[in-house]
């Protein structure tokens, strides 16, 4: 395919344009609406639509790799996950909990995404990363009614590249922190318990309550990462700066990235959950079974890896907007207010 080759597979694409109803952000003739999980769910299956090339393109080159080694953990030594869930399991005991069936599959499965985490970080810092960026872009495209051009595309990220990872770097930082501060905290409770008498069983139900609150809270770091992610490529900010830039733009929309949070996890983890039992669990005879439905599982895997990141940029510019509304609704009120958003047209963003 030639580098100047666009994505879109279209032979007539201006029609599909003219055809595509969503209000664009920059465009001075149209306003864009904060939306709610499913207006974005709807967008984002609108923009796939009108834009069905470049995102199968993305998801053929650059997700779809990535999961084909992220599924199996092909990566992933075994020996490595034994140990440290070991070493979690003797924590845990020393710290009063029970080894219930549930603690020793939550040792294992931390262990097993920790390692394979570690491992696979330079899968998520190339390609993945990279496939972020594209959708990101496509997006942006989409919204601007231009053509999204593979050219275009590399030479921005020729100047964006070295933001991007140092972006990507403070957001892997926040997420280890926010887990370590969860696995501190959690082991000085129990052992609280444990030393003021508490009965093993007890600790086991405040860890469960522990972590139901850990998740929301973890849900929460994930929406401001992915938005912050998207804010690096969008506007010119990287690292703290557009970690700041993505807490104060998703401030009355927590709701709304919790729930697109909440439908993404549940998707990866049915498949993550089917991929295990068909695929590593199951075969018919031969193993003939895995022939077919692990490449099966895996493009389901990447189609939503795909639609998550789409609904992140599309969550971004939600929440741009319902900023721009915030301070319109305090300035016809009469009181003196300051910008949380600066509108910024396409030309200051990526291009």
């Amino acid at each position: 395919m030639d580098s100047n080759q666009e994505f879109s597979g279209t032979t007539n694409p201006e029609s599909n344009f003219q055809k595509f109803e969503i209000e664009s952000s920059s465009s001075p003739d149209h306003q864009f609406h904060s939306m709610n999980a499913l207006e974005i769910l709807r967008e984002t299956v609108r923009i796939l639509r009108y834009n069905l090339a470049a995102f199968m393109l993305i998801a053929s080159f650059l997700i779809c790799p990535v999961s084909a080694i992220l599924l199996p953990n092909i990566l992933v030594d075994q020996s490595a996950v034994n140990s440290l869930t070991v070493r979690l399991l003797l924590l845990a005991r020393s710290s009063g909990l029970p080894l219930v069936p549930f603690v020793r599959n939550s040792c294992q499965k931390f262990s097993e995404t920790a390692v394979s985490s570690a491992t696979c970080f330079p899968l998520f810092v190339t390609l993945s990363l990279l496939s972020r960026a594209a959708v990101v872009y496509s997006v942006d495209c989409t919204y601007s009614r231009r053509r999204v051009s593979i050219s275009k595309f590399f030479v921005i990220m020729q100047r964006l590249w070295k933001r991007l990872v140092f972006t990507y770097l403070w957001v892997c930082l926040v997420i280890v922190v926010c887990l370590t501060s969860f696995c501190v905290f959690l082991v000085a409770v129990c052992s609280s318990f444990f030393v003021l008498g508490f009965s093993p069983d007890f600790n086991a139900y405040g860890a469960v309550l522990i972590g139901l609150g850990f998740s929301v809270v973890f849900a929460n770091v994930i929406i401001l990462c992915n938005t912050t992610i998207v804010i690096s490529i969008l506007e010119d900010v990287s690292g703290p700066l557009a970690l700041v830039r993505a807490n104060d733009l998703i401030k009355g929309q927590t709701q709304v990235g919790l729930l697109i949070f909440l439908g993404s996890t549940i998707g990866m983890t049915f498949v993550e959950g089917l991929f295990e039992h068909r695929v590593k669990s199951l075969s018919y005879g031969d193993g003939s079974s895995r022939i077919w439905e692990g490449p099966l599982l895996v493009v389901m895997y990447s189609f939503v890896v795909l639609v998550d990141t789409m609904m992140s940029a599309v969550f971004y510019f939600s929440c741009r907007s319902y900023s721009m509304e915030a301070v319109e609704a305090l300035e016809a009120l009469g009181g003196e207010t300051r910008p949380i958003l600066e509108v910024v047209g396409h030309d200051s963003s990526i291009i």
